[in-house]
């Protein structure tokens, strides 16, 4: 597994990266795989809106789910796809060993696959893009790809938490979210990678929470929880955290306490 901690994407002042180190995101995902299942309720939803983007007239012989975490797009896509070949990816092996009924599973990094060339149908990556670095990532999923195969994958944009990040401005100055990239770049990148029929779509994706409690504990057992050099040092005191409760409490609605993903959809040949 390829653990590279190099700057990725535009780096900060300085030439340290605007996203944090893998090994850190690794850790946080390793923590969070016996808690993942219950609390991806936004993402299972992203999941079933990518599948239904693909094609209808798409076969595959041979499925690559890069980021596969614990393996509910692995059921989708066998349902889509009943004669396909599936190989899970996860640079996090806990992910990994919560898979029922894996086929193939590589512990990797989408950044440099342990795979040959042209060697899957379907490059399928649900909520990973977000985490590295988009061209390196798009350059290796062309790699192994076939001739008139496609990329499908789910990222998300600036906007994506803009609740959280602007109930915390009024607490503190730490970074609370990840920089989501704009689509322009998630564009860029496959088109220096050298993909073509490209299609990309923003949906927003509103999930609701009973209270800020149960909001943060659940971006927690996901593994999206504060990671990177410019998250809060330590806890939250009891006073920060009551002014926080108190600013998101202007935002709840009749369903609760609202967080929105922008969530991007995109597919593309080669």
């Amino acid at each position: 597994m390829s653990m590279d901690t190099r700057s990725r994407d535009k780096p900060l002042m300085g030439g340290a990266s605007i996203f944090p180190p893998k090994a850190w995101v690794r850790r946080s995902f390793e923590r969070a795989a016996h808690t993942y299942d219950g609390a991806a309720k936004a993402q299972r939803w992203v999941c079933a809106r990518l599948v239904s983007g693909l094609p209808s007239t798409l076969v595959s012989a041979v499925i690559l789910d890069a980021g596969c975490g614990t393996g509910f797009g692995m059921e989708i896509l066998g349902q889509r796809f009943p004669a396909a070949r599936r190989i899970a990816l996860d640079f996090s092996p806990a992910m990994l060993a919560r898979i029922a009924n894996l086929e193939f599973g590589v512990a990797g990094d989408v950044e440099k696959l342990p795979l040959c060339n042209e060697v899957v149908g379907l490059y399928w990556s649900n909520l990973t893009v977000q985490w590295c670095d988009i061209f390196a990532m798009c350059r290796e999923a062309r790699r192994v790809l076939w001739p008139g195969g496609m990329i499908a994958f789910s990222s998300l944009a600036p906007g994506t938490f803009y609740e959280l990040e602007e109930s915390f401005a009024k607490i503190d100055r730490y970074r609370h979210t990840l920089p989501f990239r704009p689509l322009e770049t998630v564009r860029q990148a496959l088109e220096v990678a050298g993909f073509q029929e490209i299609r990309l779509q923003i949906e927003p994706c509103v999930a609701h929470y009973r209270d800020l409690k149960s909001m943060m504990g659940a971006i927690k057992s996901i593994g999206a929880n504060q990671i990177g050099p410019a998250r809060r040092p330590g806890l939250m005191g009891r006073n920060a955290w009551n002014k926080l409760e108190a600013e998101y409490e202007k935002r709840r609605t009749p369903r609760g306490l609202p967080l929105t993903y922008q969530v991007v959809l995109g597919y593309a040949r080669k």
